[in-house]
C-alpha cells in the first residue's frame, strides 16, 4: 500500500509544479503495472508525458519494488470526465448519455462545478402551418445525470 501511496505523491508532486495538467486516472494492476493517463489545460506533449513518468521512475527505486509505467493523454475516445475537462471543450459538439441511457448532442457551451449547458439545435414542426422552424434551446445537465460524454469527432 505504501508503494502506491509513493506513486501518487510523486505525481501530485509533478502535477503541482505544472497548474497546467490535470490527472484524469491512475490505475494499477495486480502485476505493478501503473498507467497514468493526463489532460491539460492546453493539450499534453509527448513531452509533458516524459516528464511525468521521469518524476515518478527517478525518484522509486527498482530494486525495492518493481514496476513498469506508463503515461499517456487523454485521446479523443476518453469520456469526459472532469469539470475541467468538459471547461477544455466548451465550443465543441458533445454526445451525452445520461443514467436514463437516453442520449443529447449539442455544443458545450458553459460549465461550473454542478453542470453542463449545451446548446441544443434542431428542426421542429410549425404550431400552425406546415413546414418546419429550427430551434436552439439551452439545456442544463447536471453532472450526476452524465453517464458518460464525448467529443463528438467531425471531419
Amino acid at each position: 500500500m505504501e508503494f502506491r501511496k509513493n506513486i501518487e505523491t510523486l505525481l501530485n508532486e509533478f502535477l503541482e509544479t505544472r497548474k497546467d495538467l490535470f490527472l484524469i486516472d491512475l490505475k494499477f494492476s495486480a502485476g505493478d503495472d501503473i498507467t497514468v493517463i493526463l489532460d491539460g489545460d492546453n493539450g499534453v506533449t509527448l513531452q509533458d508525458c516524459l516528464d511525468a513518468s521521469r518524476a515518478v521512475e527517478f525518484n522509486m527505486d527498482r530494486e525495492e519494488h518493481d514496476f513498469s509505467l506508463q503515461v499517456m493523454s487523454a485521446g479523443l475516445s476518453e469520456p469526459l470526465s472532469t469539470p475541467r475537462q468538459f471547461n477544455k471543450n466548451i465550443g465543441r459538439e458533445i454526445e451525452v448519455m445520461l443514467e436514463d441511457s437516453s442520449t443529447i448532442e449539442g455544443e458545450l457551451s458553459k460549465v461550473d462545478e454542478e453542470k453542463i449547458t449545451l446548446i441544443l439545435r434542431y428542426r421542429k414542426p410549425k404550431d400552425i402551418g406546415k413546414g418546419k422552424v429550427d430551434v436552439e434551446e439551452e439545456k442544463e445537465i447536471p453532472y450526476s445525470e452524465i453517464k458518460k460524454a464525448l467529443v463528438v469527432i467531425k471531419f
